[in-house]
């Protein structure tokens, strides 16, 4: 074998590692993403069933119900327009309570069930996930008409 063609096997080979090596990075990334959507997104079917995802949404006021003597609570979760019910076993955050803004990681289980991984509730009065803010926005917009005009950023888009 000549030395030019040793390089250039020897090039080939390169190329075809970093391509791997991409393929594999960019399978891993792909597994780990964690969309977001809103209940109406669940409820009209736009959710995955076969993986994770998140949901977030307000937790309606009367929903929450504890299991006695296990840890499991469901409650549901609305963005004014579609309801959501949610099943979560474990220690719910210390600021979970209804009426709060929350985001869910989980599952959809069947015949409408989310079953919750992780529950996260926000840290603050004013503070809300942008998601949970612009689904809840768009949602309610469309339930409650305002006299008010749009802000200049909104007339823009």
């Amino acid at each position: 074998m000549t030395p030019r063609r040793r390089r250039m096997v020897l090039v080939g080979l390169v190329v075809l590692g970093v391509g791997a090596a991409v393929a594999f990075a960019l399978t891993a990334f792909q597994e780990n993403l964690l969309y977001f959507y809103s209940t109406s997104d669940v409820v009209a079917g736009k959710a995955p069933e076969d993986r994770p995802f998140r949901i977030g949404g307000m937790v309606t006021d009367g929903s929450v119900v504890r299991q006695p003597g296990s840890l499991e609570v469901r409650f549901v979760l609305t963005d004014y327009a579609e309801d959501v019910t949610v099943s979560y076993s474990g220690v719910l955050p210390d600021l979970f309570r209804e009426g709060q803004g929350i985001v869910a990681r989980g599952r959809l289980a069947g015949e409408g069930l989310f079953v919750a991984e992780e529950v996260l509730a926000k840290h603050d009065e004013k503070y809300m996930p942008p998601e949970v803010a612009d689904s809840l926005k768009k949602q309610h917009a469309g339930v409650q008409p305002s006299s008010a005009p749009l802000p200049a950023t909104t007339a823009a888009n």
